[in-house]
């Protein structure tokens, strides 16, 4: 005799197949929204059924030879392990102490993606906190289920206690967050490994809100590019890079803005990034520089830390690098003179005047820009004001490319970009 379970599925599939060729164009709008509605719903009562299953699947396991029945479920139905073992999780659970959170699945009054943040939530509670507030926690989330989704399920779900046992949410999420903070200090690493094809691989686990520093920063260097209230400008291509390429343009600002006279000592002296270039690389168009520091960061070594003559022009515009110029002999001819750096005083007279990078048609404001020499230093140029100009991190770069533009001076003292053909 089949069993109830396998005839209700084999019918539901049954009365799937025959809408196959159903075509929903010709439904009305509430149909629509009704037939949308009720899938969603049938679908976390299917999931509630599949897990029930899977809880008392042992047996499976057994008579297959596999670990567990996510095992065997995974290599049978080709799906990921990992979520064949997190489905198991949550059926044990569901099959257990989370009959209240099964019971709203089995009426399809909570999806499957519900069920696993009250779970996870739940699940983080401190042990010492007893069962009956447990409950109370878990018939809280299921009823908060008929209003809100995951992501805010899980939002709730950092504040539950305040809710259900507010006599002693204080404490317990004193604790809470202390156990965090001590376990996210020991799990903190941080690791670089060079990958030969000019870029390198950094690789981190921070806690939380050194995370949240790090974004809120690198944001600031992303926003700057918006235009008249707030609006992005579109002419800037920047603006249109995908987020993540974005924000690791903004890191690389973000690295170069540090103010090495805030950072701790290092080696004897303020932290610096040495460039050493010979002088006829440095006045050439093309040529090569080295940054002291091979070795810091490991991993393919051939190309070490060479950056192009135009990136060490570039730099030293800056007061974070420097620049170690180098004779026919290798023999250092000048290490960093003071005159090549535009001075605080400098710098403030210089936001007084341009306000915003002069490119043309750049709004960058100067705050975030840099102070380029308009005749290079590399060549003799003077660092005063009327050689001095501001441009934002991505014209800087362009000024730095003579293969690639060609700038003029503007009559107002804006910087034209022209791209050489």
């Amino acid at each position: 005799m089949e069993h109830p379970i396998v005839a209700a599925v084999g019918s539901v599939r049954s009365t799937l197949k025959s809408v196959g060729d159903a075509n929903p164009t010709f439904m009305t709008t509430d149909d629509k929204a009704a037939a949308l509605t009720e899938l969603v719903r049938a679908e976390g009562q299917l999931a509630e059924l599949r897990l029930r299953i899977l809880a008392d699947a042992g047996d499976l396991a057994v008579a297959t030879a596999t670990k567990d029945a996510a095992g065997w479920l995974a290599k049978v139905t080709r799906t990921r392990f990992s979520d064949a073992r997190a489905d198991l999780a949550l059926a044990k659970a569901l099959d257990g102490e989370r009959q209240v959170l099964a019971t709203a699945m089995r009426e399809g009054d909570a999806t499957l993606a519900q069920a696993r943040v009250i779970h996870r939530v739940l699940s983080a509670l401190p042990s010492r906190i007893d069962a009956d507030t447990v409950a109370k926690a878990e018939a809280h989330l299921v009823e908060q289920a008929g209003h809100f989704g995951p992501k805010e399920l899980g939002r709730l779900g950092r504040h539950i206690l305040t809710v259900v046992a507010p006599e002693i949410a204080e404490e317990a999420e004193a604790r809470r967050l202390a156990e965090l903070e001590a376990a996210a200090a020991d799990k903190t690493r941080l690791t670089m490994r060079r990958l030969g094809d000019g870029t390198t691989r950094i690789s981190g686990r921070v806690p939380d809100a050194a995370a949240t520093r790090l974004a809120t920063y690198l944001e600031a260097f992303s926003n700057p590019r918006a235009g008249a209230e707030g609006q992005q400008n579109e002419a800037d291509p920047f603006t249109r890079l995908p987020y993540p390429k974005r924000m690791g343009q903004a890191f690389i600002q973000f690295l170069e803005a540090a103010d090495p006279r805030r950072l701790p000592i290092h080696g004897g002296d303020a932290t610096t990034v040495v460039v050493t270039v010979p002088l006829a690389s440095l006045r050439a168009e093309l040529g090569a520089a080295d940054l002291l520091g091979s070795g810091l960061v490991p991993g393919d070594e051939l190309t070490g830390d060479l950056i192009t003559a135009a990136q060490a022009r570039r730099l030293a515009c800056t007061a974070k690098i420097l620049p170690a110029v180098l004779g026919g002999d290798s023999i250092p001819l000048d290490l960093g003179r003071a005159r090549r750096l535009f001075s605080p005083g400098q710098r403030k007279a210089l936001l007084i005047r341009d306000k915003t990078c002069r490119a043309e048609g750049c709004d960058v404001p100067g705050t975030w820009c840099d102070a380029h020499h308009l005749d290079p230093w590399s060549t003799g140029g003077r660092t005063d004001l009327d050689n001095g100009v501001l441009l934002c991190n991505h014209h800087h770069h362009r000024a730095h490319d003579p293969a690639g533009y060609r700038t003029d001076r503007l009559p107002n003292g804006d910087i034209r970009f022209n791209r050489r053909r």
